[in-house]
């Protein structure tokens, strides 16, 4: 699997001293990337042996990630990327909402520090020139993280980090990424313009009408594509 070769090349970022929670890491942002869609099931043998870890090393990143409502495991049958339902998607986006807009709200006096929300507007905008509708959707999600960074919040960025995750899975069982992401790339960079103007509360405003419009978007595409039974590759 072409995913298992790249996961291979993650074997660097585990340094020395490979742990449960590096391991995770690498794990989840594979899951934030798309690289492995919900429902997919994670072997043990191809996984450790693509990072070099041993098996226990690999059970204890599963839990943390099953506790990260990431991964789900099922008896007698393994560890599988948790497929999401409607509930879970509204749940995120409530979550999304009370913490990104508290970031925007709650930012001191301008300037900014966007480079890397401009980083991302900037990737978003070359995939979608390239037809790279996955790629969008990562750099939406950069986006938003970049965005949360700007709270200069460890804590912050960690609660996010599994969010993102999650909001990934929702985005698997889309048959039109194109459809569901590309109009927010013109959104994304109305809202860097508004930072880089210094503009807070007009950036908490567009912000605030940007998710309600995501969230009702995804939720009749999500819903529609549960009830006919399939699951999609965004």
């Amino acid at each position: 699997m072409a995913e298992l070769t790249e996961l291979a090349d993650d074997r660097a970022l585990l340094g020395r001293t490979s742990t449960a929670e590096r391991v995770s890491d690498i794990l989840r942002s594979r899951i934030a990337e798309g690289f492995f869609p919900p429902g997919t099931r994670l072997s043990e043998d191809s996984i450790g042996g693509a990072l070099g870890v041993s098996r226990n090393t690999l059970r204890e990143a599963f839990r943390l990630l099953t506790h990260e409502r990431l991964l789900v495991h099922e008896l007698n049958r393994g560890v599988f990327v948790r497929v999401l339902t409607v509930e879970d998607v509204e749940d995120i986006y409530r979550t999304r909402s009370l913490v990104e807009c508290a970031v925007v709200r709650g930012l001191g006096s301008p300037p900014y520090a966007v480079e890397g929300i401009g980083k991302a507007v900037s990737d978003g905008q070359r995939a979608a020139r390239e037809g790279d509708w996955k790629g969008v959707s990562t750099a939406n999600i950069h986006f938003h993280r970049e965005l949360v960074a700007l709270a200069g919040s460890a804590r912050t960025d960690e609660v996010m980090r599994s969010v993102f995750a999650e909001l990934r899975l929702a985005f698997h069982v889309v048959d039109d990424p194109q459809r569901l992401h590309e109009p927010y790339l013109a959104r994304n960079h109305e809202i860097l313009q508004t930072l880089r103007a210094g503009d807070r509360d007009g950036a908490e405003r567009l912000l605030a009408a940007y998710l309600d419009d995501s969230l009702r978007g995804l939720v009749e595409v999500y819903a529609r594509r549960v009830a006919d039974g399939g699951q999609g590759t965004a």
